[in-house]
């Protein structure tokens, strides 16, 4: 087994080679690839030192059985065909191919199966608000059709990468010492803030990160279900959170939802009010599950459920989905 890693630098590649070892990856070579400002640059993975090689156009990848690619949309879509083309599987962590009909989007928990038809050796990794959502979605679709989603979420900085995690240490050091904070990542500061503003804006007002939470659904649960959701930044450094409300086509009690959370794999149930248990990200930061809480019947709509869901945006949200599909593929001889 061959296995590269693109954007080897990065917050997401660093953490690739974290969960590479945690989980015992079967990979008997690793190479690393990253721009010309990291080529050169060594990791170590598994007691050795290895060298982080420039990304061009050659035959880096002949040979190589997955590649992890986690750079950016447009490193993606430049060196998707020199990645693939001598039959290497691209495991790809941008929004780049997600929506594309002849590329799987994949959540292992919910739709593995999807990855076993990637007719141009591309497997898109979906949006880390998205995976986190669906995963609890799809334990309750199983008790029930999910009609309608309303999510808000609460976005940490690491969800804008590792540069965006220092502005916001920065921002606090600077306003504890008096100083005006620099604004860079974020349109505007984080730092004792919130703002209701990640991505762009489209043509409805929806942002594109709330409307991938709205495509990417309905692609992942191959379902009709209609997500509306309000993507919020918060100065949180890692793990975002959503407050999520779930309309089924029927009446759902609460007890029904713990015991379908309760029963699928990579969910965690922490729900206890009473004791003051509920996921938050500052203890849900660096672990792999996906938790749920505030488990209680919509006092407004009998068909409705609301509850509170927190997951590590670069572990489950990017780095460790996009291995665990490769674990899937692995595990069922498909690679």
């Amino acid at each position: 087994m061959r296995l590269a890693v693109v954007g080897a630098s990065g917050a997401v590649g660093q953490e690739f080679l974290r969960i590479l070892e945690e989980h015992n990856f079967p990979c008997d070579e690793l190479l690393l690839f990253g721009s010309a400002r990291s080529a050169g640059q060594k990791r170590t993975f598994r007691g050795e030192e290895i060298e982080i090689k420039l990304l061009q156009h050659n035959d880096d990848f002949k040979g190589v059985d997955i590649a992890l690619v986690s750079a950016g949309g447009s490193v993606s879509k430049e060196f998707a065909e020199t990645i693939t083309k001598h039959g290497t599987l691209m495991i790809d962590n941008s929004s780049c191919y997600r929506m594309d009909n002849d590329v799987p989007l994949v959540v292992p928990e919910v739709n593995a199966a999807d990855a076993l038809n990637a007719p141009r050796r591309i497997i898109a990794n979906p949006n880390c608000t998205t995976i986190q959502m669906v995963v609890a979605l799809a334990a309750l679709e199983k008790i029930a059709h999910i009609v309608r989603v309303r999510v808000a979420t609460y976005q940490s900085a690491s969800g804008a990468g590792a540069t965006a995690m220092a502005e916001l240490e920065a921002q606090h050091a600077a306003i504890a010492k008096g100083e005006e904070p620099k604004v860079e990542k974020f349109a505007h500061q984080l730092a004792f803030n919130v703002i209701p503003h990640i991505d762009v804006f489209t043509e409805n007002d929806y942002t594109k990160e709330e409307m991938k939470m709205y495509n990417e659904t309905r692609k992942i649960m191959h379902s009709d279900i209609k997500v509306s959701a309000t993507c919020v930044r918060v100065p949180v450094m890692r793990a975002h959170s959503e407050a999520i409300w779930v309309e089924f086509d029927r009446p759902v009690s609460v007890a029904e939802v713990k015991q379908a959370f309760s029963a699928s794999e990579g969910i965690v149930v922490m729900d206890n009010p009473e004791q003051k248990q509920y996921p938050m990200p500052l203890f849900i930061a660096h672990k792999e599950p996906v938790y749920v809480g505030r488990i209680r019947e919509d006092v407004t709509d009998p068909n409705c459920v609301t509850f509170w869901c927190v997951a590590d945006q670069i572990k489950k949200g990017a780095a460790l989905n996009a291995i665990q599909i490769a674990e899937w593929l692995i595990a069922n001889k498909a690679i």
